[in-house]
């Protein structure tokens, strides 16, 4: 889970890493009062999960209170690389001596965590990464060992940084890691981490991504998801335990197994290439058990998707046996009784196979089509989600 800006600076306070105070709204007049009760310079920052606001005109400097309305009025409403701008972050402003960069993240390809620091931070980070990667230390961190004061100064010497703030650099390092461990995040970001003309290092933006597998421990992480902007059949499979992605295509999916739905997804995009170019609308992994009551709750989100115009159910036996799968899909079509309007396309293979396809063919639904291939049954999915746009 992305979080925004104030969310991230909220946590970072929390761990007593150095920010600046702020004030979250959503309406100019708002952010009069805001900037008015902070009595100085302000800035206000449009608060969306992208980067680059500050190119788009998301982030804008105001001397007095009417001015930070008028600011505010400009922000709200934009839309930066697709995400409009809901809320704004009134911030008292900072004098900027120096801009730093420094993140802890999660390297999947390494299976370790990662340290990146670097003295030249700001607005043109990503152009620096990939015009002058040599500028950008990369530090692997030992997940045991984590990072203390010892490994931050190792952290600070290679991003170079100054050797005036080095200690306090080091020290806000140490916190960040306490953050990023103490939240189970899989990024934490600051950019810029600013240098001030008292060579005071203060946070001055954040990017936090907690890790949702991880929640369970964190009962106060569901307070940070956004319930306008999220989307309400995810939330709904969320609060049914699927792991359920919203795509942009016709063909709902259903697998077991995250491999064998990411490989449906490809199939079913390439049959739809020769069908009105239909596509997958989601990814649905039901995991090993297809309880009727499970089909039937991912049934319900997908049907529930009013871009959808087929479903494709492929499923392969193993622990949960296909004859296991094929009751619960037609107990699951019982369930949902009239809200089971779409054609279902249905693929077994493996264990109790045979079994699994008898039960569907004897149940008789006027909906199921039972297609003994992959590819096939992706061909027939895409056809009927093409015949039913």
């Amino acid at each position: 889970m992305d979080l925004y800006e104030y969310q991230a600076k909220e946590l970072f306070a929390a761990h007593n890493v150095p920010t600046l105070p702020g004030t979250v709204v959503n309406t100019p007049e708002d952010a009069e009062r805001a900037a008015a009760e902070y009595d100085t310079a302000v800035v206000v920052k449009s608060q969306v999960k992208i980067g680059g606001r500050g190119k788009a005109g998301g982030v804008k400097f105001a001397k007095t209170a009417a001015e930070a309305k008028e600011k505010a009025e400009a922000i709200l409403g934009l839309d930066i690389k697709g995400h409009i701008t809901r809320k704004v972050l009134v911030t008292v402003a900072s004098d900027i001596s120096e801009e730093y960069y420094v993140s802890y993240l999660l390297d999947r390809s390494n299976r370790t965590f990662l340290a990146m620091a670097t003295h030249e931070g700001g607005m043109d980070i990503e152009e620096l990464a990939v015009e002058r990667p040599e500028a950008l230390a990369k530090i692997p961190v030992d997940a045991i060992k984590g990072v203390d004061l010892a490994k931050a100064k190792e952290i600070v010497e290679a991003g170079r940084f100054p050797a005036a703030v080095a200690d306090e650099v080091a020290d806000v390092l140490v916190k960040l890691w306490e953050t990023f461990v103490s939240e189970d995040a899989t990024l934490v970001e600051v950019n810029p981490l600013v240098r001030d003309p008292q060579d005071k290092i203060v946070a001055l933006d954040g990017k936090v991504t907690l890790d949702e597998n991880a929640g369970f421990r964190h009962p106060g992480h569901a307070d940070l998801v956004d319930q306008e902007t999220e989307n309400p059949l995810e939330a709904k499979a969320k609060a049914l335990d699927l792991n359920y992605v919203k795509l942009d295509g016709e063909v709902g999916i259903i697998g077991n197994g995250a491999g064998l739905v990411m490989s449906t997804l490809d199939v079913v995009a390439y049959a739809g290439e020769k069908h009105g170019n239909v596509k997958p609308a989601n990814f649905l992994d039901i995991g090993g058990g297809a309880s009727a009551e499970v089909m039937a709750n991912g049934l319900d989100v997908i049907l529930n998707d009013t871009d959808v115009k087929s479903v494709f159910v492929n499923v392969f036996g193993g622990i949960t046996a296909c004859d296991a799968v094929a009751n619960g899909i037609v107990k699951a079509l019982e369930l949902l009784g009239d809200k089971a309007t779409k054609p279902l396309v249905v693929r077994l293979d493996g264990n109790n196979v045979v079994e699994g396809r008898q039960i569907l063919a004897d149940a008789n639904h006027p909906l199921v089509t039972v297609v003994d291939t992959m590819d096939n049954a992706a061909d027939k999915a895409a056809e009927l989600a093409n015949v039913g746009a």
